[in-house]
C-alpha cells in the first residue's frame, strides 16, 4: 500500500487545533430530524465526533446518510440541535460554515468541471488570504496527487472520474478543514484508486482531522474508522468502536454479504 504524508500545519485549521487541545467535541448532533414533504428522511439521530476522530456512518441507500451531511453542512432545513466548534449551527448559512471549516466532498464530486484543475483547487482556498501558505499548499496537493499536477491546466471536465474524485478531495484540504465530510468517497473507482483515495484519507486523519465518512462499502468505512453510527431507515440502530463494529454478526450479515 503507498504511503501518503499530509502536513498536519498545512491541513488542520487553528480552531481544531484548539478544540482538540480541550478535547471537546468538534461536533455534537441531538435529535436531528429532516423531512421532505411529509416524508420523514431523518428521524431524530444522535451522533458526535471528538478531537481527531474519524466516524463512519454507514447504511444503505436510503437510510438518510447523505441527508445527514446536508443538514450538518447546512445545505438543507433541519430540527433538532448542530453544534459545530461548541457553537449552534442554527441559523448560519452553508458558505459561512466553510469559512469556518466545515467542509464536505458531496457525493458525485462537485468539482467546477468549466474552470481547469489548478482554479478548481485555488477555489478550496477562496476563504483564505495567506498567499504564501496557499502556494505551499497547493504544491503540497500536487506532490500527494501527482496526476493532478500533470493535469493543472486541463479543464475539470475533462479528468476521469477517478481524477475528479483527486481533484475534489484536494480541493477540500486546500480549504484546510477543521472537519471534513465525505460523502461517498469511493463510488464508481478502480480498486487501484479507492485505494489512494482511502490513503489520503487515512493520512488527513493521522495528522488530526476529524472525519464524518459516509460510505456504501463498509468494510472499508469500518476498516479505516475509530468510531460508526449504523443508520437505517432515519434511524440510528448501532452505534459503537468500528472494529467491533466490523465483527458484529447483524453488520456482517447486513452489509458485508455474509
Amino acid at each position: 500500500m503507498s504511503s501518503v504524508t499530509i502536513s498536519g500545519a498545512a491541513m488542520m485549521g487553528d480552531s481544531a487545533a484548539d478544540s482538540a487541545a480541550g478535547g471537546a467535541p468538534i461536533l455534537r448532533v441531538a435529535g436531528l430530524h429532516v423531512a421532505y414533504g411529509g416524508i420523514k428522511a431523518v428521524k431524530g439521530i444522535d451522533l458526535e465526533i471528538g478531537p481527531g476522530e474519524m466516524i463512519a456512518l454507514i447504511g444503505a441507500n436510503g437510510a438518510g446518510k447523505t441527508t445527514s451531511l446536508r443538514a450538518i453542512t447546512g445545505s438543507l432545513a433541519w430540527g433538532g440541535a448542530i453544534d459545530y466548534l461548541g457553537q449552534s449551527t442554527r441559523g448560519v448559512a452553508a458558505h459561512e460554515l466553510l469559512r469556518r471549516g466545515l467542509v464536505m466532498v458531496p457525493e458525485g464530486r462537485g468539482i467546477f468541471t468549466r474552470m481547469t484543475v489548478a482554479e478548481n483547487l485555488l477555489m478550496g482556498a477562496y476563504a483564505r488570504d495567506d498567499k504564501a501558505q496557499i502556494a505551499r499548499d497547493l504544491d503540497e496537493q500536487y506532490t500527494v496527487f501527482p496526476r493532478l499536477r500533470e493535469r493543472a491546466i486541463q479543464l475539470a471536465g475533462n479528468l476521469s472520474g477517478g481524477e475528479q474524485q483527486m481533484l475534489a478531495m484536494a480541493r477540500a484540504l486546500m480549504s484546510r478543514p477543521r472537519l471534513l465530510l465525505l460523502d461517498e468517497p469511493s463510488m464508481g473507482l478502480s480498486p487501484i484508486m479507492v485505494e489512494k483515495i482511502f490513503d489520503v484519507i487515512r493520512a488527513a486523519s493521522a495528522r488530526g482531522i476529524p472525519i464524518l465518512l459516509v460510505e456504501q462499502n463498509a468494510l472499508l468505512a469500518l476498516e479505516a474508522a475509530d468510531r460508526a453510527y449504523v443508520l437505517d431507515s432515519g434511524t440510528i440502530t448501532l452505534t459503537g468502536k468500528a472494529d467491533e463494529l466490523l465483527h458484529d454478526p447483524k453488520v456482517r450479515e447486513a452489509y458485508l454479504g455474509e
